[in-house]
């Protein structure tokens, strides 16, 4: 059976390379074969080192050199430039092997998530058992209005893919407890977020947000994130969790690796 594939994506800084790591670490500690894929060819000083790595192939620096091109003239170039290499990156990720695919995408979502290029690359690299965890960004999250907008980038990510989608609220240490249950209850009881949004101050504002609200209402996967804090450690169970009830109904992924130190069950985290 292929490995799953997770594809983190989010807006810049919201800590997608830092969320790969720490869910590679904590999938190896349960005894599972995790590989690691950076997408992103204008990465610099990763936190981690990617078993593959698309700047063996697309190195965002020598694009813009090559070609002549501003920053985001090259960052357009090389994604384009990645989708023809795609095929190369497949074959070395063959070697890999693995159980889960952690693939870290550009920084800037609309790279990953407006270019055809990368509905191609998606496809020739994993296949359907690909699942998309957007990272939402704390701090944005807590107005209403900031939380319908990632809403809605998220879903509007998701129509560009139509693969399973997870929503994670990244960096949750970054909230405090009253801020954190109010998000989970946004989340668990939608008819509080419709409440929060038409209170919140700013008339056109509101508006907008009750109008967001009501066409994202029957998207009833976008509900419910998931919290977690590379920091801290803390959601990444509930993150394994999610992607099992997106693959496996809720059951474990056989570790073709072997669970380490009698750890039967993933460690918590």
């Amino acid at each position: 059976m292929d490995p799953v594939a997770i594809y983190f994506t989010g807006t810049a800084g919201v800590g997608k390379t830092t969320l790969t790591r720490s869910f590679y670490r904590w999938l190896n500690e349960a005894g599972y074969d995790a590989v690691t894929v950076n997408l992103d060819p204008g990465m610099e000083n990763p936190s981690y080192d990617p078993d593959v790595d698309i700047r063996d192939w697309v190195k965002l620096s020598e694009v813009q050199a090559e070609l002549g091109l501003g920053p985001n003239g090259a960052q357009v170039a090389a994604s384009d430039l990645m989708a023809v290499k795609i095929f190369e990156v497949r074959s070395a990720l063959e070697k890999q092997g693995g159980d889960y695919l952690l693939v870290d995408t550009p920084g800037q979502v609309e790279l990953f998530a407006f270019r055809e290029s990368s509905r191609h690359i998606v496809e020739a690299l994993t296949g359907e058992r690909s699942l998309l965890a957007f990272l939402f960004d704390p701090l944005l999250s807590r107005r209403p209005g900031g939380y319908l907008s990632l809403l809605l980038l998220s879903a509007t990510v998701q129509f560009r893919f139509g693969l399973p989608l997870v929503n994670v609220v990244a960096k949750e240490d970054l909230l405090s407890p009253e801020e954190r249950e109010r998000l989970a209850q946004w989340g668990e009881e939608p008819f509080t977020l419709y409440e929060a949004a038409r209170d919140e101050p700013g008339e056109g504002g509101t508006a907008l947000s009750l109008e967001l609200f009501r066409a994202l209402e029957g998207v009833s996967p976008l509900w419910s994130p998931v919290f977690s804090s590379s920091e801290t450690g803390s959601g990444l169970e509930d993150l394994y969790a999610a992607c099992q009830r997106s693959f496996s109904g809720g059951e474990d992924v056989e570790r073709t690796g072997g669970p380490t130190s009698g750890a039967d069950e993933p460690p918590p985290p």
